[in-house]
């Protein structure tokens, strides 16, 4: 199964947007959708995000990545934040990443974090905080399969739910 990481295009636009709906009908969202008003500004944002400009108070800058297949479906999306404050330390992490509902146990998920730890290694970073829900099984296998060390849990400051926290190192 062939996929790779792409910098978000607007080639992918309906693509995006598909997977946007998905995320919608689960009840879910990834922070992404000002792209369904203006997907040009919506990449221009991306595209600022990665260099650092423009970013608000506690925000730091982060690379934003679409893994496709082979066809040019748009799979999913990770982010990878290339350094952390205190508070995204205990929660929130060097990356986050989601996969369409419909491509879920695939495992794309897997695949997208081994991808995005590769592209984590070229920025100069060597050791990747993640956390996820303690609930969130699949979140938790993901990355223990690319390396996550356990390493203490928090309470999340978005939904009050405890969390894990993981260490990969490169």
């Amino acid at each position: 199964m062939n996929v790779h990481l792409v910098d978000p295009s607007e080639q992918f636009e309906s693509e995006f947007l598909a997977l946007l709906d998905e995320l919608a009908r689960e009840s879910e969202s990834f922070g992404s959708e000002s792209a369904r008003r203006d997907f040009p500004g919506y990449l221009r944002m991306l595209r600022a995000e990665s260099l650092g400009i423009d970013l608000t108070p506690g925000e730091v800058p982060m690379s934003t990545f679409w893994l496709v297949n082979a066809d040019g479906r748009l799979l999913g999306e990770s982010r990878l934040r290339h350094y952390l404050t205190p508070a995204l330390e205990d929660y929130g992490g060097h990356i986050g990443y989601v996969i369409r509902p419909t491509e879920r146990r695939k495992g794309f998920g897997t695949r997208i974090l081994a991808q995005t730890l590769v592209k984590a290694l070229r920025i100069g970073l060597h050791r990747i905080r993640l956390t996820c829900d303690s609930t969130n099984i699949a979140s938790a296998r993901i990355i223990e399969h690319n390396g996550g060390i356990l390493s203490g849990h928090g309470i999340s400051p978005v939904n009050g739910k405890l969390t894990s926290q993981y260490w990969i190192d490169l």
